[in-house]
């Protein structure tokens, strides 16, 4: 039987050099990551029935308990394996399957969600080193991104805002299918800016302001790219690997 919960202690230990803690007796397989300075818990890691969660068949099931940005919590509620936290403020927490249902990679980086949502705030911000690159969906059924790529550098426009993106952040744009590809490399130049959707299928409340910085046209910077770096699917907002920007640089060395 799969189970990834290995595979998180690891990631949380090479990346956030955390070591789980076992609380409680009662239960052995209870497992909380929790921040070094802030003493806040990110994760808990737990094994519970499977009929808790309304899963067909006996035995138990590994499953991840993390914090995340309550903008996203309605679309990742709809994947496969997420389901409302367990015994967690259902509103900012939900809870991920370990047994192979849910993509290693989306699961590290909603760890890393929550990792930086409940990370130490010093006069309302986050202290630490704080990711700046990013990789965000844009469905074409909703926003005609082809039309902004065809203005060429420069042109600006409203994006739905990310609670993580900042003003000077660089921000990749993944078009999903028919495309699924990486089409462009924009800038944040502005952020929380009020703003609500005229398309009663996106939800906003805020936006930020892109600016267009390279198109990618001539060479495909496709699913099958990201898969080479692990990212196997773009559901929202996550940071996009060191090595994928070095490939696509290669692909688009700057003039």
């Amino acid at each position: 039987m799969i189970s990834f919960r290995s595979d998180v202690l690891e990631q949380a230990h090479k990346q956030y050099k955390t070591e789980p803690e076992y609380l409680w007796m009662k239960y052995p397989g209870y497992a909380i990551l929790r921040h070094a300075d802030n003493q806040k818990w990110y994760g808990i890691l737990m094994d519970i029935p499977r009929d808790r969660l309304g899963l067909p068949g006996d035995g138990y099931v590994d499953i991840l308990d993390i914090k995340v940005d309550p903008d996203l919590a309605g679309s990742l509620l709809l994947e496969e394996g997420i389901f409302p936290g367990y015994h967690m403020n259902k509103g900012h927490w939900i809870t991920v399957l370990l047994d192979g249902t849910v993509d290693l990679e989306l699961i590290f980086s909603l760890l890393d969600m929550s990792f930086q949502l409940t990370g130490r705030k010093v006069k309302g911000k986050q202290t630490g080193p704080r990711n700046t690159k990013w990789i965000v969906p844009a469905n074409p059924s909703y926003f005609d991104i082809e039309a902004v790529i065809a203005k060429g550098a420069g042109t600006q426009f409203l994006w739905k805002q990310s609670n993580h993106i900042a003003v000077g952040d660089t921000v990749y744009l993944y078009v999903a299918a028919p495309v699924s590809a990486i089409r462009c490399k924009c800038k944040a130049v502005e952020v929380d800016i009020p703003h609500t959707s005229k398309n009663p299928n996106v939800r906003m409340s805020r936006a930020m302001r892109l600016q267009l910085a390279e198109r990618y046209d001539q060479t495909p910077v496709g699913l099958d790219v990201l898969k080479r770096h692990g990212v196997s699917s773009v559901r929202g907002p996550r940071s996009i690997p060191a090595g994928l920007i070095r490939e696509i640089e290669s692909l688009y060395p700057e003039q």
